[in-house]
């Protein structure tokens, strides 16, 4: 029997005489780009450095589109953001040692997120490779070690041959669920040396299925079909396997109320009457949860974050449904089901037996009432004005990107994010600097759809430099910062822990003025003039950046009974 994988294609005779004479001038470098091209990439992503330079001297000699950012970890940031925009893999080309080292705390977050990102980066020649020469610019005693704790998996080349193959073993393992960052190395001197290989013309690396096991997802499906108070956590695995329509179907045949994780925002609609929102960070939600006799949770490791600084204490059963293996189980014992969660939650809804439950709608009222109530009597207008004045002033169908900062906070629990994969924020990994840097990578992705950005200054200062990309490239991105004089959540915290807080306060320049010396229009706004400031500049084409002076507060604890 043959089977359609054994079926090999023969070349045509052109194909062969191709083959046989490919075109001079030609370089390892060629290799790679025509290889990313192969496998569907356009746009690729990075910073050049003397050991990659044979990578992007190739790119002039090739149709991929290049962005080019001024400091690595922002190119890895915007990097992460097309490809959770798009779910494709997004290249990212980086020199050796420093240039690669800097990329790191933005892999872990594309990491932390599972966003598709293909890091390409250059290393010292052959030569002081395996124990050879010593002293080159850049070199780090084994390169590779610096990224094997933080992406998803290395691929080492060391001769030209072997550079298609990688890249494609790379990006099949990018895109295999869970989603993740992968790192390729390519010495210096095979980069540059000219070849006689024949131009790579397309690619086979369609990632591999991860379906659940029958077994489970039967009993998965008889604890479902008979709970008295089922109940669904969905975080980003659910919007990273695009399975939003499967969760909705899902909880309507089955009556469950829905809570999204910060990382899987608009998982769920909204103001269905079975969402309970995202306010996964309020006792009362946690109350509920544990309430539950079965809960699904779909694409979510149930982190600190999501399970309310990991105070969740579930009474019930646990039914978890995760790819990624190292997280399945890790906080909960539960009826663990390793797979992608498109294909995990169409097993249920074929197996599934519909429920009845009118009182499903009326307990969720009930509790979002009582999280409306206990916040209402913190006197926190002011945040919660701003944060609807963002939300009215934004697109429906645009993508918003947000930095580690108080309004972020607040978004996660309070945000409608209209739509999946809509709303992107730091919160895997929490570093600083994510929310400008990727907004220009969804903007790259997506130029019919204004994006928006959201910092507070200090996280604003790590990105300051890409003001020259948004204008060298005319990105369609606004960028909002919230100037309260430093790092706001930060003294929050020390204030509440210590009393008063040491190294929070920043020097910090005028930021419309600074905007302005790159070219990009700014304005100076105020809380009652912000939903008129920010809906203008988000609906003139190109970058501009809003700024608005204002200390915010954090609501009160959540996981402490009130």
């Amino acid at each position: 029997m043959t089977h359609d994988h054994d079926l090999v294609l023969r070349p045509t005779e052109e194909q062969t005489a191709a083959a046989l004479n490919p075109p001079a001038g030609r370089n390892g470098g060629d290799l790679v780009v025509e290889t990313l091209a192969g496998l569907g990439a356009t746009t690729v992503f990075g910073l050049p450095g003397q050991h990659a330079l044979g990578m992007f001297d190739a790119l002039r000699r090739s149709d991929l589109r290049y962005i080019g950012l001024r400091v690595e970890n922002n190119a890895a940031f915007a990097a992460d953001a097309y490809g959770r925009i798009t779910g494709e893999a997004a290249p990212l080309l980086l020199s050796t040692g420093p240039g690669a080292l800097t990329s790191l705390a933005a892999l872990q977050e594309a990491a932390a997120a599972s966003a598709p990102v293909l890091a390409i980066s250059s290393q010292i020649p052959t030569a002081g490779l395996g124990g050879g020469r010593h002293g080159y610019l850049h070199e780090l005693p084994d390169q590779a070690a610096s990224f094997r704790g933080v992406v998803k998996s290395v691929h080492t080349v060391r001769t030209q041959s072997q550079i298609p193959s990688a890249i494609e073993a790379a990006w099949k393992s990018a895109l295999t669920a869970p989603h993740g960052p992968v790192w390729v190395e390519i010495p210096q001197d095979v980069l540059l040396a000219a070849t006689s290989i024949p131009v790579v013309t397309g690619g086979d690396a369609f990632p591999e299925d991860l379906p659940p096991r029958p077994e489970l997802t039967a009993v998965a499906a008889h604890l479902l079909s008979r709970a008295a108070r089922p109940a669904i956590i969905a975080g980003g695995g659910v919007v990273r396997a695009d399975a939003s329509k499967k969760l909705r179907q899902l909880a309507e045949t089955l009556q469950a109320p829905v809570v999204t994780t910060p990382g899987g925002k608009g998982a769920f609609p909204w103001t269905h009457p079975l969402s309970l929102q995202s306010w996964i960070e309020d006792r009362h939600t946690t109350d509920f949860l544990e309430d539950a006799d079965v809960l699904l949770v779909v694409g979510s490791g149930l982190g600190e974050l999501s399970s309310n600084y990991h105070t969740f204490k579930p009474r019930g059963r646990v039914i978890q449904i995760e790819a990624d293996l190292g997280k399945l189980e890790s906080n909960h014992p539960a009826l663990g089901i390793h797979a992608d969660a498109r294909l995990a939650l169409q097993a249920l809804l074929e197996t599934v037996s519909e429920r009845e439950d009118v009182t499903a709608p009326e307990r969720v009222r009930e509790v979002l009432g009582k999280v409306s109530e206990r916040i209402g009597a913190q006197e926190l207008a002011l945040e919660q004005d701003v944060l609807a004045s963002v939300r009215r002033a934004l697109p429906a169908d645009s993508p918003s990107f947000w930095d580690m900062t108080i309004l972020a906070y607040w978004a996660w629990s309070a945000f409608d994010a209209k739509g999946p994969n809509h709303m992107h924020s730091a919160q895997g990994a929490g570093g600083l600097g994510y929310g400008f840097p990727a907004a220009l990578g969804a903007a790259a992705a997506d130029p019919t759809r204004p994006v928006l950005a959201v910092s507070g200054d200090g996280g604003a200062l790590y990105s300051i430099a890409e003001l020259a990309t948004v204008r060298q490239y005319d990105l369609n991105v606004t960028w909002l910062i919230v100037d309260d004089g430093g790092y706001g959540i930060l003294r929050e915290y020390m204030t509440d822990a210590f009393g008063q807080a040491t190294a929070t306060e920043l020097t910090r320049p005028d930021y419309v003025a600074l905007a302005e010396a790159f070219g990009v229009p700014g304005v100076r706004t105020t809380p009652e003039t912000l939903e008129a400031d920010l809906a203008k500049a988000l609906q003139t084409p190109g970058p501009s950046v809003v700024v608005l002076p204002a200390v915010l507060r954090m609501f009160a604890p959540t996981h402490l009974t009130t």
